[in-house]
């Protein structure tokens, strides 16, 4: 696929004359394309399962261009940037879908529980049991717990790993890989020779260090005393990241204003002549450092729908923090479709340009939902909130508190532009399903 749709475009425009011939153009491009790939390890073992992920594919691709710039002034070779460019882009488009599909067949075939690494958890019996249940609940990763063997003297500060019947419970097991959750018993030396006896018997060693929803680009290894030093990066909270995230909001809630400009009037224009009310519903909730701004959305419910909100307590469906009901009285008809389809949130891309919200973040809290907010709870606040996020993409009003709250974290200290574009995608088919809104 990835030869294909380098080499084929490249030779059609060497056949019209954009430079080199039709052959030399197919067999340079077509060769250039995977050996980016290949040298940055894509079609390694493992790695359709790894993500879907568009921008490492762009990387690739920008890769590229510099290695046929390179080659086309050694061999000064005269060719037309504007027709080059077209040209190659069908490789990238292919690329990313074929990887997309890649990835989801990967992880249709890990949820029949084919191809997938057979897991012997090492550790102490608490330490292992938590493993064993996170990784039980999980479909879409690569490994599948078999069993587990609590190491030699574990009781003991100084104890160590029994080697060798950790290589008997993996064979009887016929475990690939060897997890080991370090804990008292765990030494440097224990380490080593138990991974030697593992590569010597065929099996692959990996150390979980319990870190729980760190995303991989903020782990950088190093070398100390020769030791391997694991470095947790903080979450990006100034500089060039941020400057780049308000800049991409700014700009991109100033285009989505102007194409859906007469959605905003013609909802606006529904809302008004459907029920009496204002058309914009303002609402204060409270934004990045706990600082309170008023949110816009266009009017889903009757007025003075906030002074029926205490008689309705009861009926609250929803745990933790929020208020929600399935089938809420206050709601009118109009409302509902709006609500089912998040065209209420638009007037929100105002707040965005006002500088109170971003495009993607966690869900924007009510005063009150704060005031009840644990330490855990209030690190939500450390960003600004968004139009939409993983919480909107994940299942909306259908989680549950802890798990809104878990997603929300996860984005608070894992944010970057690329899981900002992968939310704004994925928002596009969660909107359409309208899944857990109401």
């Amino acid at each position: 696929m990835d030869v294909l749709g380098a080499a084929l475009p490249a030779g059609a425009l060497g056949a019209a004359g954009g430079g080199p011939g039709p052959l030399p153009a197919a067999a340079v491009v077509g060769a250039a394309w995977p050996l980016i790939a290949a040298v940055r390890g894509r079609y390694a073992a493992g790695r359709a399962g790894e993500g879907a992920a568009v921008l490492p594919v762009l990387r690739d691709w920008l890769a590229m261009l510099g290695l046929l710039a390179a080659v086309c002034v050694a061999m000064r070779l005269e060719v037309s940037a504007g027709a080059w460019l077209p040209a190659l882009l069908p490789c990238l488009v292919l690329t990313a879908a074929h990887r997309r599909l890649a990835y989801r067949r990967t992880l249709a075939l890990r949820r029949r529980a084919w191809g997938l690494r057979r897991v012997l958890v090492v550790g102490e019996r608490g330490a292992a049991d938590g493993l064993t249940a996170r990784m039980g609940a999980r479909t879409d990763d690569e490994y599948v717990v078999v069993g587990d063997c609590a190491p030699g003297n574990a009781g003991d500060a100084g104890g160590t790993v029994d080697t060798a019947t950790v290589l008997e419970r993996a064979a009887e097991l016929d475990a690939d890989t060897v997890f080991v959750v370090p804990g008292r018993w765990t030494t440097a030396e224990g380490l080593r020779r138990l991974a030697w006896a593992l590569y010597d018997d065929g099996r692959s060693l990996a150390v979980v260090p319990g870190l729980v929803d760190v995303s991989r680009h903020r782990l950088r290894l190093a070398r100390a005393a020769g030791m391997t030093v694991l470095h947790v990066e903080p979450p990006p909270r100034r500089g060039l990241p941020v400057l780049l995230k308000r800049i991409t909001d700014w700009v991109g809630a100033l285009l989505l204003t102007a194409v859906l400009s007469p959605v905003l009037l013609g909802v606006a224009a529904a809302v008004r002549l459907s029920s009496p009310g204002p058309v914009i519903y303002r609402q204060v909730r409270v934004g990045q450092g706990r600082r309170p701004f008023p949110m816009w959305k266009f009017r889903t419910m009757v007025e003075a729908a906030d002074r029926m909100r205490p008689a309705l307590e009861a009926a609250n469906e929803h745990d933790g923090a929020m208020f929600k009901i399935r089938e809420d009285p206050r709601v009118t008809r109009l409302g509902r479709l709006l609500r089912r389809y998040s065209l209420d949130e638009l007037p929100q891309l105002f707040n965005v340009l006002a500088g109170h919200m971003s495009l993607v973040g966690p869900r924007p809290p009510l005063p009150e939902e704060v005031e009840r907010y644990d330490d855990t709870e209030l690190r939500r606040l450390s960003v600004r909130p968004g139009i939409t996020g993983l919480w909107q993409i994940g299942g909306r009003s259908d989680l549950s508190w802890d798990e809104t709250v878990a997603l929300d974290l996860r984005y608070v200290d894992n944010w970057s532009c690329a899981m900002d574009a992968g939310v704004l995608a994925r928002t596009f088919r969660a909107v359409v399903s309208a899944r857990g809104a109401y």
